[in-house]
C-alpha cells in the first residue's frame, strides 16, 4: 500500500462507525416506512463532506418501467445520493458506486429475540438488531470509508457515488429509481451480507402464488366437501421433485459450493375462515431460485407445467385446476466476469485490508445487482460483512471485526478504482 492508502485506513473511525449502526438501527425502517432512516443517512452523507442528492421517487413514472417489481406499493419514498469527487474526465477517473438499502423486514416475534430488535447493541464484538447485517451495517462501511478518504484530503480523480436505497426486500423500487435517475457507473458493490465473499453472480428470485380450490362444508359432513389441504400435498411434493431435478445437474462453479444453490421455498400457506368448516380454498406463496443462463418466462411455465401435471393425477383438480400466478418481487438473475477490474481490484484489496485470500462466490439470493448490471448498464459486485442466514431472524447480528473489513476493504478499492490506476 502506499502513503495515501495507508493514511486512509488509518484515518477509518471505527467507534463512530459502531455508534452510526448502531443509531440507524434504532430508527424502524420496515418496508414502507424508510423516509426518516433516509434522511438521517443524508444528514451523515452532508456531515462527511458529500455532495448530496434527496429526492421524492416518481412512484406514478417508475410503475410504468417493466423492471419495476413489488410487494409493498408505496406512495412516497425518498432517493438518497452522495457524491465525491469529480465527473470524469481525461484523466482517466472512473466512477464507482456503493449500493446499500436501508429498508429491513419485519422483526417478527419479540418475544424470540435476545436482544431490542429496533435498539443496536454491542456484545461480545458483535452488534445486534433488525438491520444490523442485512445491510445497515454495509451501508455504514461505505460512509466511513467516504469520510476517511475526506478526512486524510484525497481528492478522487474518478467519483465515488454512495445509494443509499429504499425497498430492496420486496423488488428494488430504491435502486430502480436511482439508476433511472442517472446514477449509474463504471461498476458498483452492493454491501450484501456475504461473509466477506465477493460476488460476482447473483441468483434471480420469482415470487409465486398458487391456488388450490376447494369445496366448503360444515366439519360433521366433512366428507361432502372438498379439502383443498389435502390436494395440495400432491402439489407440495411435486414442487420439492422439480426443485430436486432443477439443482441435480448445476456446473456453475459460482454455485457449486451450495447444496441446493436455486432453492424453491414455500413461505407462506393460507387456508379457511372457520375451525369447523372445510375451506373453500388454499393459496400457497414461495419464492423459485433462479440460474444465471436460465430464461425467465422457460422458468415460470416450467413450473407452471409441473403443478399442471400434478392437478392431473387428481380426478377433482383435473376439472378444477389450481392457478399459478407470479406475484411481488421478481428478481432476475445477473452476472459479470470474474475477471472484470471491479473484481480483481476487490479482490487486492481485501488481501491487502485483511491479509486474507478472497472467496470469490456466488450468492444464491436475489439482490439489486440485476438492476445495476441489466438496467444500468453497471457491472456489479455483492461484498459486506455478516452472513445472510441470520438477516431474516431473531437477533440478527453483524461482527465488528467484519465491518472494519469491510470498511477497510472498501476504502481501497475507492482509491483504487475512482484513481485510475
Amino acid at each position: 500500500m502506499n502513503r495515501d492508502e495507508q493514511e486512509v485506513l488509518a484515518a477509518i473511525d471505527v467507534d463512530g462507525l459502531v455508534e452510526t449502526l448502531c443509531e440507524l438501527i434504532a430508527i424502524p425502517s420496515e418496508g414502507g416506512f424508510e423516509t426518516p432512516a433516509q434522511r438521517r443517512v443524508a444528514a451523515l452523507m452532508e456531515s462527511f463532506g458529500m455532495e448530496v442528492d434527496v429526492w421524492d421517487i416518481d412512484f406514478d413514472a417508475l410503475r410504468l418501467h417493466p423492471a419495476y417489481t413489488v410487494e409493498i406499493e408505496r406512495e412516497h419514498g425518498l432517493g438518497v445520493v452522495g457524491t465525491l469527487g469529480r465527473s470524469r474526465g481525461g484523466d482517466g477517473g472512473r466512477t464507482l458506486i456503493l449500493n446499500g438499502h436501508i429498508d429491513v423486514v419485519p422483526a417478527g416475534e419479540l418475544d424470540r429475540w435476545h436482544y431490542p430488535p429496533w435498539r443496536g447493541t454491542l456484545a461480545d464484538g458483535r452488534i445486534y438488531g433488525r438491520g444490523s447485517a442485512d445491510m445497515k451495517g454495509g451501508l455504514c462501511c461505505a460512509l466511513f470509508a467516504a469520510r476517511a478518504i475526506v478526512e486524510t484530503g484525497i481528492e478522487l480523480p474518478g467519483r465515488l457515488m454512495i445509494q443509499s436505497v429504499i425497498g430492496e426486500e420486496d423488488g428494488g423500487a430504491g435502486t430502480l429509481a436511482a439508476v433511472e435517475r442517472g446514477y449509474c457507473g463504471d461498476a458498483a458493490i452492493i454491501m450484501e451480507p456475504t461473509e466477506l465473499m465477493i460476488a460476482p453472480a447473483q441468483a434471480g428470485a420469482f415470487g409465486f402464488r398458487i391456488t388450490v380450490p376447494g369445496v366448503a362444508a360444515h366439519a360433521a359432513f366433512r366428507e361432502e366437501g372438498v379439502d383443498p389441504i389435502e390436494k395440495f400435498i400432491p402439489i407440495y411434493q411435486a414442487l420439492r421433485e422439480f426443485e430436486t431435478a432443477r439443482n441435480r445437474s448445476v456446473t456453475d462453479p459460482m454455485f457449486s459450493a451450495y447444496e441446493i444453490p436455486f432453492a424453491l421455498c414455500v413461505g407462506k400457506l393460507q387456508c379457511g375462515v372457520w375451525a369447523s368448516t372445510v375451506a373453500e380454498a388454499l393459496i400457497c406463496e414461495g419464492r423459485l431460485g433462479v440460474a444465471i443462463d436460465e430464461d425467465s418466462k422457460q422458468v415460470r411455465e416450467a413450473l407452471d407445467n409441473r403443478v399442471r401435471e400434478a392437478a392431473l393425477a387428481d380426478p377433482w383438480l383435473r376439472d378444477h385446476p389450481p392457478t399459478v400466478e407470479w406475484t411481488g418481487a421478481q428478481f432476475e438473475p445477473a452476472a459479470i466476469d470474474a475477471d472484470h477490474r471491479i473484481v480483481t481490484t476487490l479482490v487486492d484489496s481485501f488481501r491487502d485490508a485483511t491479509g486474507d485470500n478472497a472467496i470469490v462466490r456466488g450468492m444464491p439470493y436475489g439482490a439489486d445487482m440485476r438492476l445495476l448490471v441489466h438496467q444500468g448498464r453497471t457491472p456489479t459486485v455483492l461484498f459486506g460483512p455478516g452472513n445472510v442466514r441470520h438477516a431474516h431472524a431473531p437477533d440478527e447480528f453483524v461482527t465488528v471485526d467484519e465491518l472494519i473489513a469491510t470498511t477497510k476493504s472498501l476504502a481501497l478499492t475507492a482509491l483504487r478504482f475512482c484513481g485510475g490506476s
